[in-house]
């Protein structure tokens, strides 16, 4: 065999296993993210993950060492297949009240459709130290951008700011949506009354006499 077929081989093995790392890690990561899913981050253990991804728990930690490596790889690939609402296309609808009602309708549609993850993370999130950290870095800021968005245009100044941005933090939260629907509301609905709850905290403070 002349050197360039040597290389060539040298180069196909090469690619062959490069090939077959990745398919590995892509089954660790989705044995991940049904444990995660099903069970929650602090019930998922590594030889669970093993067992669901076919492979040893060696091969496990040789792909993620830590823990917080493989909730990282876990909650990035599970948001690329569940992107959440386009917070920022809320702000092309300029009435504030329409505005809200376009996020309500999305954002709980989005939870009713990825409702099993939220449920664990949210339980698990003070539990497993890496899932806070993850979700402090990246999905609460999205729900307080969220609220900076709807918040805008409303011309409202001191308490009843205050009032409205703590109803709207409110509203946008999953857990919000699920205890409306726990209750036998649908989607539309629980929007209605996430939207109805922000309008009443922007209402002046009536005055009651002695």
């Amino acid at each position: 065999m002349v050197l360039s077929e040597m290389a060539e081989t040298r180069r196909y093995r090469q690619r062959e296993r490069a090939r077959k790392q990745l398919e590995t890690r892509q089954r660790i990561v989705d044995a991940l993210i049904e444990l995660h899913e099903t069970v929650g981050a602090a019930r998922t253990t590594v030889v669970e993950v093993a067992r669901r991804a076919g492979v040893g728990r060696m091969t496990v930690y040789n792909h993620f060492p830590t823990e917080a490596e493989m909730v990282a790889a876990c909650t990035s690939h599970w948001i690329e297949l569940h992107p959440p609402p386009d917070v920022e296309g809320w702000a092309r609808v300029a009435d504030p009240d329409a505005r809200l009602a376009v996020a309500l309708a999305e954002l709980y549609a989005y939870y009713r459709e990825t409702q099993a993850m939220w449920t664990t993370s949210y339980r698990d999130a003070r539990l497993v130290e890496s899932l806070g950290q993850v979700m402090d870095a990246t999905w609460f800021p999205l729900l307080d951008r969220a609220v900076e968005v709807l918040a805008a245009g409303r011309g409202l100044r001191g308490s009843r700011r205050q009032r409205v941005l703590g109803a709207l933090r409110l509203a946008v939260d999953f857990p919000t949506w699920r205890t409306l629907t726990a209750s036998g509301l649908a989607d539309a609905d629980a929007a209605e009354v996430g939207a109805a709850f922000v309008a009443a905290s922007a209402a002046p403070r009536r005055a009651y006499a002695a």
